[in-house]
């Protein structure tokens, strides 16, 4: 039986980094999860959900934090992935930390642009991951634990 994937990450970079595993996307049976914004950044693929944008400077943070969180179980329960992949960042948290918490495989890719200091989200995930890729070898400095493979780009 073919596991079910969720692809989770927040706009802007973090997004594109995400979009570049679409050939694994395709082959398999996947859904992505992001957050909302003014342009649309998904055309072609069958399944999105949206979640509230996040930032953490922001006086909405804590409900847009809440609202995300009770907007990722109904997600989740919906549909029922065995794996999920995420680039971050902070919107993606909740999903990350549920999915452990029901025992399912959560596979953190840390960013690229970061060569050798860590983001927050990386630092939370990297003790809940069961796999933790770094793009960069000078970041197993940092996450000894991480597994190295190149950029995704």
């Amino acid at each position: 039986m073919m596991k079910k994937i969720c692809f989770i990450a927040s706009t802007g970079g973090h997004f594109e980094q995400l979009m570049m595993l679409k050939p694994l996307m395709n082959k398999c049976d996947s859904f992505i999860v992001t957050e909302k914004t003014k342009y649309s950044v998904i055309k072609d693929h069958k399944k999105v959900y949206y979640l509230r944008q996040v930032n953490r400077s922001e006086k909405t943070f804590i409900p847009k934090m809440i609202f995300n969180s009770i907007k990722t179980i109904e997600i989740f329960f919906k549909e029922k992935p065995d794996v999920i992949i995420s680039t971050g960042a902070l919107s993606t948290i909740p999903m990350c930390i549920f999915a452990k918490l029901l025992r399912k495989k959560l596979i953190f890719i840390e960013s690229f642009a970061k060569v050798n200091t860590p983001t927050l989200t990386g630092k939370l995930l990297y003790k809940f991951a069961d796999q933790f890729y770094v793009q960069w070898e000078d970041m197993l400095k940092i996450y000894p634990k991480a597994i190295y493979k190149g950029g995704i780009y």
